[in-house]
């Protein structure tokens, strides 16, 4: 059956254009149907909006070609302190000290903003990819060896397979049945950046408070992204006081081992839950990303449990085309599925129970996991195990993009 394209991408974000490029790299027509128009965060302002880049996540990057344009706007993560404490206590006196110096790589990973991964993911698909700016995908049906969409222009197009890249509220899950398990955090993350005085020497900081985790990421410069989770009371009261009552609020948990503080850029605010799909496949529906599962912001993992994502279902499709298999095939789509699955369901409520341990204020449970963090501190192969878990180096078996080479 002749088809439009091999594979539709529903969602223009970040993990169906970096999927988009691994496929069309390695010889497979694809099309993405982004339902933002072409110019949404193509601006050059600064936002405020940065990603953690795992070890391996930056590694896929390079293998797609990107990388060389994105490394001089790239922040190196060298060392992760992660502690607990309280507004205005400072931090606790035990707590895992990441440093990558302890790794064969030398670091844990990169920060890079928004604007810039955006903006190369999107130059990269012209002319290697069909871009549909725009246009949503609205309908779909299987039929045999291909699906059907429909897009929001009213246009019908069919493919091998369509994945699905169209985040928490997924409407290619939705409309392919499968159902999603989950529950509110009862958190609002506030996301914002913030210019110091001081130098962060590409240091990281996670502080696990009773109202929930802060983390201060190192941006390029004496610059840093702040992920600040609070109960959504509180979290909607803070959002909406004005620059000065807003850093007043936040000095006393941030600190002052980085001087003087001030904002960067605007504000965000995201409601905080836990949504996993109950499959990642169906019949010729494919999940990646948060369309598959929607996890905690602690220690950065979103964007790269996508990515991870993005790596495993290129290799499969790949090995199939290859092999003269039909891409969007059963078999050929559990293999995704029964690679990925359990990785990221355990990396998800792993998170999820760090949460749940962490944001209270029993002295008990305080106390606990002030001795839990030394031991594990305390054990350099303990230690280090959590530091290749953090850089996505422990995925087994390692798609050949995690490790930096092309299909």
């Amino acid at each position: 059956m002749r088809t439009d394209f091999d594979i539709l991408i529903a969602g223009g974000g970040l993990n169906g254009p970096a999927l988009a490029l691994a496929l069309a790299d390695a010889g497979l027509s694809v099309a993405v149907a982004d339902a933002r128009p072409a110019d949404a965060r193509a601006g050059d302002a600064f936002d405020g909006r940065a990603y953690a880049l795992a070890l391996a996540s930056q590694r896929l990057l390079a293998a797609l070609g990107l990388w060389p344009e994105l490394a001089p706007n790239a922040q190196e993560i060298r060392k992760v302190e992660a502690t607990q404490g309280a507004p205005g206590e400072g931090a606790g006196p035990f707590g895992l000290h990441f440093d990558g110096a302890e790794l064969e790589e030398g670091r844990l990973g990169y920060m890079l903003e928004d604007r810039f991964l955006y903006r190369a993911l999107l130059a990269a698909m012209q002319g290697r990819v069909t871009h549909l700016p725009g246009l949503s995908v609205t309908g779909q049906e299987a039929e045999g060896a291909a699906i059907r969409a429909t897009l929001s222009d009213g246009r019908s197009i069919s493919a091998r397979l369509l994945v699905g890249a169209d985040g928490r509220q997924s409407g290619v899950a939705a409309r392919a049945g499968i159902r999603r398990i989950g529950h509110d955090y009862g958190q609002i993350a506030l996301v914002a950046a913030v210019d110091h005085e001081l130098p962060h020497e590409g240091t990281a900081h996670q502080y696990f408070m009773p109202t929930g985790p802060l983390a201060i990421l190192p941006l390029p410069g004496n610059r840093s992204s702040i992920v600040w989770s609070e109960a959504e009371a509180s979290a909607r009261a803070i959002m909406e006081l004005p620059d000065d009552e807003f850093l007043a609020v936040l000095r006393p948990r941030f600190g002052d081992f980085l001087g003087e503080i001030r904002l960067v850029g605007p504000r965000f605010s995201y409601p905080l839950n836990l949504t996993l799909a109950e499959r990642y496949v169906a019949p010729r529906v494919a999940l990646v990303g948060d369309a598959a599962h929607g996890v905690h912001p602690i220690a950065g993992q979103g964007l790269n449990l996508g990515l991870r994502d993005v790596a495993v279902l290129a290799e499969v499709l790949v090995a199939a085309r290859r092999r003269g298999e039909d891409i969007g095939a059963d078999l050929v789509l559990a293999r995704y599925e029964d690679w990925r699955r359990p990785d990221a369901t355990a990396l998800a409520l792993g998170m999820d129970g760090v949460n749940a341990l962490f944001s209270n204020a029993n002295p008990l449970l305080r106390t606990a996991r002030e001795i839990g963090m030394g031991l594990v501190d305390a054990i350099p192969p303990l230690r280090r195990g959590f530091m290749r878990q953090a850089a996505g180096l422990s995925l087994e078996p390692m798609p050949r993009l995690l490790t930096g080479r092309r299909l």
